[in-house]
């Protein structure tokens, strides 16, 4: 029976479906190393805002066959233990978020070293770089830095109108400029949230059968409550 929290990849979640940017283009280009069987980069630490793409690209270099495990979902020890036992590749998501429990942080530390020493793949990532991650294991804390390391950063325009308009044209859409100037004036600036806007007026112009214009778009943020606006 398959783990909650072992998600099945989804299939937008690849190297090519990532938008590059001068905020995240090491970040892609060390996800492509390690995920590389004939390289021999092993190990990889992303770090970065939610929704800049860490799971993005921890995603994609899951579908070598790796299960992908998020420490958001509650993992046990137990779970961790066993979804790691007989895989090729330790592939771990928000360790911002790992348990305050001593044993559980002790079997994080004993798979990183069985995982490391075996020469398999490791790809880890959390919201701080590795030293400000508060209540990590020292030890692992100090290994993170032997590898890749990168920060991902999708805090200008730039990088925010790129990836609007790639999920747009996942879609097969074609959205104004003034549109996508619109959504970054009205909805908060990470990137999680301009998409959930973006995703809301696409649902919105296909159950309503209109074109998305500038207009449209306005009307439909001013016809929803701000509560639901992302939903």
């Amino acid at each position: 029976m398959q783990q909650i929290f072992d998600f099945p990849v989804i299939p937008s979640f690849s190297f090519d479906t990532f938008v590059t940017c001068d905020g995240n283009l090491s970040a892609f280009r060390f996800a492509r190393k390690v995920a590389d069987q004939n390289d021999s980069e092993k190990l990889l630490y992303l770090h970065g805002p939610s929704g800049s793409g860490k799971t993005h690209l921890l995603q994609s270099i899951a579908r070598n066959g790796f299960p992908y495990i998020s420490l958001r979902q509650g993992v046990t020890q137990s779970q961790l233990m066993k979804t790691a036992a007989s895989a090729s590749g330790l592939i771990v998501d928000d360790l911002q978020s790992v348990p305050d429990d001593p044993d559980f942080k002790r079997a994080l530390w004993q798979l990183f070293n069985e995982f490391h020493t075996s020469g398999r793949v490791i790809a880890l990532a959390g919201s701080h770089p590795p030293r400000e991650l508060v209540g990590l294991d020292e030890h692992l804390t100090s290994r993170l830095l032997w590898g890749l390391v990168a920060r991902l950063d999708t805090s200008d325009d730039v990088s925010r109108r790129m990836i609007i308009k790639k999920v747009a044209e996942d879609y097969q859409i074609r959205v104004p400029d003034d549109v996508i100037d619109y959504i970054l004036l009205t909805t908060s600036r990470e990137v999680g949230d301009l998409l959930a806007a973006f995703q809301h007026l696409y649902r919105r112009s296909l159950a309503d059968k209109r074109r998305i214009t500038l207009p449209f778009a306005r009307e439909v943020r001013e016809s929803t409550p701000q509560d639901n606006l992302l939903s």
